[in-house]
């Protein structure tokens, strides 16, 4: 039965780890083939990598996260070095979401269009961030209204927490 429920949870952790690796691409993608073309000149541009560059190093580092963490669920706590690492991610994600910010800000697009798309870009990052760093708020679309107020722990902040 453990085994058995190991696997499962195996399993899951490589869907989302793919998953959101694979989110960070078409984000990179999509941003570069068809937002970029779109834009008005350099300052919209380096609006838009100001808010795409720390969404796209959370998801990667979520995407790592889940893949590595298929190598000890339900066997044993995170690697204590490995979680050394996070807990550094946790600290330097803030500081490049603020960095990002200001960029967003001082690189604002003059259209309403591309302003609210770029915002909505660096707030999709900050959720990100919530999610795996402060409080869960992921959940099957059906669940989502009765769990995410909740607030509960993220697996990776149970996982840092539990780190040996």
């Amino acid at each position: 039965m453990v085994d058995q429920r190991q696997q499962s949870l195996r399993r899951r952790y490589l869907s989302l780890g793919l998953g959101e690796l694979a989110a960070a691409a078409v984000f990179a993608a999509v941003a570069v083939g068809v937002v970029m073309p779109r834009l008005e000149g350099s300052r919209d541009s380096a609006a838009l990598w100001s808010a795409l560059a720390p969404l796209l190093v959370i998801l990667v580092q979520a995407g790592v996260y889940w893949l590595l963490a298929r190598g000890w669920v339900e066997l044993e706590p995170m690697p204590a070095r490995l979680a050394a690492l996070y807990r550094v991610f946790r600290v330097l994600d803030v500081l490049l979401l603020a960095i990002a910010l200001l960029g967003v800000v001082i690189w604002l697009p003059d259209h309403s269009g591309a302003a609210v798309g770029v915002v909505a870009v660096w707030a999709f990052g900050v959720v990100e961030y919530v999610n795996y760093f402060v409080a869960r708020l992921a959940y099957p679309l059906r669940r989502w209204p009765f769990e995410v107020g909740k607030w509960r722990r993220p697996q990776l902040v149970r996982d840092l927490n539990s780190a040996r």
